[in-house]
């Protein structure tokens, strides 16, 4: 969706520099290494032409219903398609600089921060039935469609839908790739050392994207869902208020769960952020 793009966006390009942190490590140019030239093909190949075909084909559902396309304004097209590529490219500037510093955990919370920002706005959105507007989908793209009553039959009939059946084929498309190339350079780096040996070789490829994955989607995306809540509770500033200790503790704290995937990606000790262990020799 239009709105949450420049969060997605932000995430992906600063998953792909936490992913190879290690190698960039001692990379003193952001924009000119092979790590930046993937995440700027993934963004201009997959990921913008993406939402350009979601905004042209399903124009209602993808700005939340404050548009149909005969009153959506021309210039939020190339506003949008370049957002989704520039808000990547500052995600991945903004971990590069924490990674040069040593702040391998700091450079994937900036992944962290983009999802969960992006979840609540489709979980929360401006007024608390973001949620709705998600899993609502009508030929007759207006504002009205949130007058319509919701319930999980709506839900379960946007799973079968036209914008539903396309967002599937996407992920089939964009997902694997998205994993691949985080998961592959985090796995490659270990051998550059600043790990620990024995856990260097016990985690996979795949191990590395079921930490992420679980980040995302069960840490982010619960985390939102919790702080829709606490809003709906109370009200915007006391749910916030309370969720954001909750968040850092629980979520980012030492013993937080999203911080444990994260040490699963970087194999650093949940004390420190800068790498720890003995080195593993290149080759192994």
């Amino acid at each position: 969706m239009v709105q949450v793009d420049v969060f997605w966006s932000y995430a992906i390009g600063a998953s792909f520099a936490a992913g190879a942190a290690r190698q960039l490590k001692d990379e003193p140019n952001t924009f000119q290494n092979p790590y930046f030239t993937k995440t700027l093909l993934f963004l201009s190949i997959f990921f913008a032409p993406s939402g350009v075909v979601l905004l042209w084909a399903f124009t209602g559902w993808e700005t939340m219903y404050l548009w149909d396309r005969s009153t959506l304004p021309g210039w939020i097209v190339p506003i949008f398609g370049i957002t989704n590529i520039t808000q990547g490219i500052i995600g991945f500037w903004v971990a590069h600089k924490l990674i040069r510093s040593g702040k391998y955990f700091w450079a994937h919370a900036q992944w962290v921060f983009g999802y969960l920002a992006m979840f609540f706005i489709l979980v929360h959105g401006w007024d608390g039935i973001g949620y709705r507007r998600f899993f609502t989908y009508t030929d007759h793209q207006t504002a009205q469609v949130l007058a319509e009553g919701f319930g999980p039959w709506i839900a379960l009939k946007w799973m079968f839908s036209p914008v539903a059946l396309t967002l599937y084929g996407m992920g089939v498309i964009m997902l694997p790739v998205m994993f691949l190339w985080i998961a592959r350079p985090a796995k490659e780096g270990y051998r550059l050392g600043g790990v620990d040996r024995e856990q260097a070789a016990q985690t996979s490829v795949g191990g590395i994207i079921k930490a992420f994955a679980r980040g995302v989607f069960l840490g982010t995306l619960t985390s939102a869902i919790l702080w829709s809540l606490l809003i709906h509770l109370t009200n915007c500033c006391i749910g916030t208020l309370i969720f954001i200790p909750l968040f850092a503790f629980f979520g980012l704290g030492p013993i937080g769960l999203i911080r444990k995937d994260i040490n699963k990606i970087t194999l650093e000790s949940s004390g420190g952020s800068g790498p720890v262990g003995v080195a593993v020799p290149a080759g192994q």
